[in-house]
């Protein structure tokens, strides 16, 4: 298959690359169990609103270096920085960078795809959470370590955790601070799948090849639809399939799926 290096690396620990229709993302930093500096998660905003807008692709994904998937924002460099911010510096900053990455992950219209090995913590566990769909090592660990460091969540943790989980099991994390398993974050429906070590990347190839072959413009728009239904009502989210449903029928890819069907074949849909 054919492979390209893409630009945008700041520092060597955001790494970008094409294979075909698939943009892989990887965090660099295995040293710091891929912990996101500030340049990192500058990084993550610029690759991703740039395939917002880049019709040959079809899927993402986000993967981290070496033994961990990413252990969150780095803290320890942004307090051992020298000067102290300004106040209010959060609140002017955060939603730029972190929640910007959250934000583009859970809205973009191609479909993203984690893999976690080792730990997810914090900002990489809410990636995680935030991804279409996550495989996980069933050994690896999701956890949210806000109350130990005695500040509040944030990266839409108080927003992910109880939709997918339940508020029960979302104050377990956020506020006990319990660590999650690969294997449990799957049963609990917080990811996708969790299977063993050895078989984690033929399970992500081959959900990658299936959303890759997909009808991306359709599979774009049900993923809007699903995000819109979290906060509208019934009434509201069928006016919005309305909207979707006269967009993706004027697709070719529609038309490939109505041919695959009356010829009875598979479609060869080309995400157009």
């Amino acid at each position: 298959m054919a492979q390209e290096r893409l630009a945008g690396v700041s520092d060597g620990s955001v790494t970008t690359f094409r294979t075909d229709s698939v943009l892989r993302i990887t965090l660099d930093r295995p040293r710091r169990r891929n912990s996101l500096s500030h340049n990192m998660i500058d990084d993550l905003v610029a690759a991703l609103s740039a395939a917002a807008y880049d019709d040959s692709l079809r899927a993402i994904a986000i993967t981290g270096a070496g033994a961990d998937f990413c252990t969150g924002a780095d803290w320890v460099a942004t307090n051992d920085a020298g000067a102290r911010p300004r106040t209010g510096d959060l609140v002017r900053r955060i939603p730029h960078t972190a929640h910007r990455v959250i934000e583009l992950v859970a809205t973009i219209q191609l479909p993203v795809v984690c893999v976690v090995r080792g730990w997810a913590v914090g900002l990489g566990c809410n990636l995680a959470l935030a991804a279409d769909f996550t495989i996980a090592d069933a050994g690896a660990t999701f956890w949210e370590p806000f109350m130990s460091r005695g500040f509040t969540p944030d990266s839409g943790a108080t927003w992910l955790l109880p939709r997918l989980a339940g508020v029960a099991r979302a104050k377990r994390m956020l506020l006990l601070g319990e660590k999650v398993s690969g294997a449990d974050a799957a049963d609990w429906g917080l990811i996708h799948d969790a299977v063993p070590a050895d078989q984690i990347d033929a399970a992500e190839a081959d959900l990658l090849a299936r959303l890759a072959a997909g009808p991306t413009v359709a599979i774009g728009l049900a993923k809007q639809a699903i995000a819109y239904g979290q906060h509208a009502t019934l009434t509201q989210s069928m006016n919005q399939e309305l909207s979707n449903l006269e967009l993706s029928c004027r697709t070719a890819d529609f038309k490939e799926g109505l041919a695959a069907f009356r010829d009875r074949r598979d479609p060869d849909f080309r995400g157009r």
